[in-house]
């Protein structure tokens, strides 16, 4: 009776061994499982881990630092009558439009970091320069 036991428990193990790598690693239901289950971990990380946060926040603001720089550039030269200074307000623009696309879309990606909280130096959007 003992040895039926052992030879039940070392099937199921074997099973388990053979079936759940199958499952998890080859079929979409298992895949999906696996994903969705990762997916909330590294959430939960992420919106806790205070590097994560300290990293976000820092990249932000460097972002709207250049953006600013760049759009001061941009407003002091376009006015101007020097035809070099006219391209220094347009190169300025390009890149301050290009900082912009880039901050709204990295807000957008990190935005469960703060979960409704930001802090008051970092804005929720850049505005593109006209």
């Amino acid at each position: 009776m003992k040895n039926f036991f052992l030879g039940v428990l070392a099937v199921i193990l074997i099973i388990a061994v053979i079936g759940l790598p199958i499952y998890f690693g080859a079929t979409p239901g298992g895949k999906a499982v696996w994903n969705n289950w990762f997916f909330k971990v590294d959430k939960v990380d992420d919106a806790t881990n205070y590097e994560k946060i300290k990293n976000v926040e820092n990249t932000c603001r460097a972002m709207i630092a250049s953006y600013n720089t760049d759009r001061m550039t941009y407003e002091q030269y376009k006015g101007s009558d020097d035809r070099e200074k006219q391209g220094w307000a347009e190169q300025a623009k390009m890149r301050a439009n290009k900082t912009a696309s880039t901050y709204n879309n990295y807000i957008l990606d990190n935005s469960f970091v703060w979960r409704g909280n930001i802090p008051e130096d970092i804005r929720n959007e850049l505005p593109y320069v006209n």
